[in-house]
């Protein structure tokens, strides 16, 4: 995971001045998706998006005007498992100091997570898609390793531009369930050498 900090890392720091860029990070777990989306502008461009985020020209970002504009990004990002779009909920903005901002030196960070639906232990896939100002957008996609040991990442595909990213991974079933089960089948394996033990018993 550290390395693949210390690439994005690099990424961020050599991205062009006319570009607005837009590197997200997916953790998955057998539950949830969760993306962390820093936006970059740089300094061409900077202007621009703070006159978006910025309404009403006060020089300083609201927490009305920030909320506003972090659900216009969440709405344009799609998320799918196996084919299956999921919703995507904004969690979490924060936005760094307007001259900060203007200066290309600090990010914009989103937080956005997507529930799965009950999945079946096997192979799946999860399909993350970014629309958001694709006019200047320069976009990054990686998956995180999991937390959870029972996801296993086999295998990330993406588009020519990386606003789209396909993870594929495996899923291994409900350890506690699998855990129920047997305990199940102890008890029933239990009783049946009990009642054959009586029965012996009274044959006798």
């Amino acid at each position: 995971m550290s390395a693949l900090l210390v690439a994005a890392s690099s990424a961020i720091a050599a991205h062009r001045l006319d570009e607005y860029l837009q590197a997200a990070r997916i953790a998955l777990d057998p539950e949830r998706a969760r993306i962390e989306l820093d936006l970059t502008a740089g300094i061409s461009v900077a202007d621009r998006v703070l006159a978006d985020i910025d309404r009403d020209r006060t020089g300083t970002i609201s927490a009305d005007e920030g909320q506003a504009y972090a659900a216009g990004v969440s709405r344009a990002i799609a998320v799918a498992v196996d084919d299956t779009p999921l919703a995507v909920e904004l969690i979490d903005a924060r936005f760094p100091a307007v001259e900060d901002l203007r200066k290309g030196e600090s990010a914009i960070r989103i937080q956005l997570s997507a529930a799965m639906p009950p999945l079946n232990a096997g192979a799946h896939h999860l399909r993350y898609r970014n629309t958001f100002r694709p006019d200047n957008g320069s976009y990054l996609a990686n998956a995180l390793v999991p937390a959870s040991d029972r996801v296993s990442i086999s295998g990330q595909r993406r588009d020519v531009d990386q606003r789209e990213l396909t993870v594929d991974y495996v899923l291994d079933g409900d350890r506690a369930s699998t855990a129920r089960a047997w305990y199940g089948v102890s008890i029933l394996c239990l009783l049946f050498a009990v009642a054959s033990l009586w029965w012996r018993a009274r044959s006798r």
